[in-house]
């Protein structure tokens, strides 16, 4: 009898230890979602204090949205951080003569570089906002960048994106 208190008493404790991470990355998605949700609210403050607000509004709706876009960062990082399978891609294969170099915003990309192959089009998986119109997400190596698909000009760079 006292082995079987002894077993029921290490598995209800087990079991909880068990539930937690699961628990966890369900719970990063939805503060993930939330969080974007705030920094959309502190954006629209922000709009607010700059029409009818003065000089100590703005600075204080600025000062919350950057507080929103800091939280709403290390969201992402931890649902990234739980859901690892979802950024570890295969390897890259560029076009002929390919050598990667890092890209800032405002770089100029050949054609063959964002072809479709190239493309990323499931961008809401990777929780990545929807690319503007006349843009595409583009993997290059573990980068990915939106590109304006006219002119090849880079708008948007998240280094270091995929594993």
């Amino acid at each position: 009898m006292r082995k079987f208190v002894t077993m029921a008493l290490a598995t209800s404790m087990l079991i909880p230890a068990l539930a937690v991470p699961t628990m966890a990355s369900a719970q990063s998605y939805r503060e993930a979602r939330e969080s974007q949700r705030d920094v959309r609210d502190a954006k629209h403050d922000l709009r607010q204090a700059e029409r009818h607000g003065d000089r100590h509004d703005v600075r204080e709706a600025r000062k919350d949205v950057r507080h929103a876009q800091r939280e709403a960062r290390q969201d992402w990082r931890d649902y990234r951080k739980a859901h690892r399978s979802a950024y570890k891609r295969p390897a890259y294969v560029g076009p002929r003569g390919y050598r990667y170099a890092p890209v800032a915003v405002g770089h100029r990309f050949a054609p063959a570089y964002y072809g479709d192959r190239y493309w990323v089009r499931d961008y809401a998986r990777y929780r990545l906002p929807a690319p503007r119109a006349g843009a595409r997400w583009v993997r290059y190596n573990n980068d990915v960048v939106m590109i304006n698909i006219r002119t090849g000009r880079v708008l948007t760079v998240y280094n270091g994106f995929f594993w």
